[in-house]
């Protein structure tokens, strides 16, 4: 799956997308589409310093670890999240460009 990161700023509301424009933000957005992901982001994203240890997240919600771990996979191969190594335990935080890449492909207004 390629990253949002790599999408072209071309905006859906200011003309027509090419194919692999539309390809690139339909695979975006159907990472986004499912709620369990929507939820992990909400978590990162309100943990102090804007980091997240994966215990941390499977212990928040309702969620086996192999399926927190998948869907945060899900989220770092599309670029949603970065991913930070620290002997045993893994951090995430939310890559901010990627959500920008995407508002802006949604709103040409927006920012």
């Amino acid at each position: 799956m390629s990253s949002v990161k790599s999408m072209c700023c071309s905006p859906v509301l200011a003309g027509a997308l090419t194919a692999p424009e539309s390809q690139e933000l339909a695979l975006a957005l159907k990472v986004l589409a499912d709620p369990v992901r929507l939820r992990l982001l909400g978590l990162i994203r309100s943990t102090p310093g804007g980091r997240a240890l994966t215990r941390d997240l499977v212990e928040s919600l309702d969620v086996t670890q192999p399926t927190i771990s998948h869907h945060l996979g899900v989220l770092f191969d599309a670029g949603f999240v970065e991913r930070e190594r620290e002997g045993r335990e893994t951090w995430y935080s939310i890559e901010p460009d990627s959500f920008t890449t995407i508002c802006q492909l949604l709103d040409p207004h927006a920012g």
